[in-house]
């Protein structure tokens, strides 16, 4: 197997635009914080074992047949640094584990036996989509740059010519996987990886991670100190004694926010319309300089249908919009709730709006029923 160098340098160009890419998002205000973590899973290591006896007993080697065991445990620790919720840079060191595999051989007769093992650095690129507030998915591609070390063993007329030999060498990996939220401090990743790695026989062979982690945000789940205000001094001049001016106290955030629920989604639908997304974009720039300790969405509808239908729609709403808050505008998950109270909490009265057959009337009279209130609690 020819090596093929010019492969890995296009890879690493291509590695290279993607971070450049990466700087430019991170200018973005989306959130951003440094990771540590841990993983262990199995490796199953892709080994041509007739090549490899070749290389070490020569090319008019006659092969019976082939023993190996090419799984065994793998772990990787990494650091990493999360520029938003889409994209970030990923480096650390791994272990790929060991695969063995004894060759019986008619010419010459006797047994090889060899065993080879790769260890390395890495980096990547580590892409995010997210699904739900919690749970995301994973892609991955990168370089490592490793060693592998073998060993052979040979039994009667199969002396081998590197009895031991390791090559070092950078080469591509690639992967893709799930991720899920347990706390803002902790989150747990379930992945499969590839590692092209080159081994001893001038030669590469694949290397498959199906692996578990456990990864540690620095500082994200802190909640943000709250601010001193020194006292003013006093200032005595004749002939009384008065105090400096105070500081004005801290600017109260607005209670409540009502959305129209025809200004959000469609009559009757719970998808955030063009027109809505806006609105929620223009409330969230309000928010800008706030400490907010909580977000309540409130889903409402009007009386028109069943009970049990307008309970699930305003729930179905009210989860939009949180949805859209913390996926889209990179709101903390944490601090937002979201329930939807059906027909329970009208703004009209009975006699404003007289009669129980939808009518076009009697909708538009309904309209201020249909509504997403908005409530935070924080200061400015």
């Amino acid at each position: 197997m020819i090596s093929r160098p010019s492969s890995t340098s296009r890879l690493l160009g291509l590695s290279t635009l993607a971070l450049l890419s990466t700087a430019a998002l991170a200018q973005t205000p989306l959130p951003s914080y440094y990771y540590g973590g841990v993983s262990v899973g199995q490796s199953q290591t892709r080994l041509d074992e007739g090549e490899l006896t070749r290389h070490q007993l020569g090319a008019a080697t006659e092969v019976a047949g082939f023993d190996s065991d090419e799984r065994d445990t793998a772990y990787r620790l990494f650091l990493g640094y999360q520029f938003n919720r889409f994209m970030a840079l990923e480096g650390g060191y791994f272990d790929l584990g060991e695969a063995r595999f004894t060759a019986d051989t008619t010419v010459p007769l006797g047994t090889l036996s060899g065993k080879l093992k790769t260890r390395g650095w890495h980096l990547d690129l580590v892409g995010s989509l997210p699904v739900t507030p919690r749970f995301s998915v994973l892609g991955r591609i990168g370089a490592h740059h490793g060693k592998t070390k073998a060993e052979y063993v040979g039994t009667g007329l199969a002396v081998p010519a590197f009895p031991e030999a390791s090559k070092s060498k950078t080469n591509y990996k690639y992967g893709a996987g799930l991720q899920y939220e347990i706390t803002p401090a902790m989150l747990v990743r379930g992945e499969w990886e590839r590692y092209r790695v080159s081994h001893v026989a001038d030669g590469r062979h694949n290397v498959d991670v199906a692996s578990v982690s456990l990864v540690f945000p620095f500082g994200r789940a802190m909640q943000p100190a709250p601010r001193q205000v020194a006292a003013a001094p006093y200032v005595a001049p004749p002939p009384a004694p008065m105090p400096a001016p105070v500081a004005a106290p801290a600017e109260p955030v607005p209670q409540r926010v009502s959305f129209s629920a025809e200004s959000l989604f469609g009559f009757d639908q719970e998808q955030i319309r063009p027109e809505g997304r806006r609105d929620l974009d223009t409330f969230t720039q309000t928010l800008q300089g706030t400490q907010y300790e909580t977000i309540r969405i409130t889903g409402h509808t009007d009386r028109l249908g069943s009970s049990a239908y307008n309970q699930r729609l305003s729930e179905r709403r009210a989860m939009a919009v949180r949805n859209y808050l913390v996926t889209t505008r990179g709101l903390e998950a944490s601090r937002i709730t979201a329930i939807g109270m059906g027909e329970t909490q009208p703004v009209t009265r009975p006699e404003d709006c007289v009669g129980e057959r939808r009518t076009a009337a009697l909708v538009a009279c309904l309209q201020p029923d249909r509504r997403v209130d908005v409530d935070v609690t924080g200061t400015r």
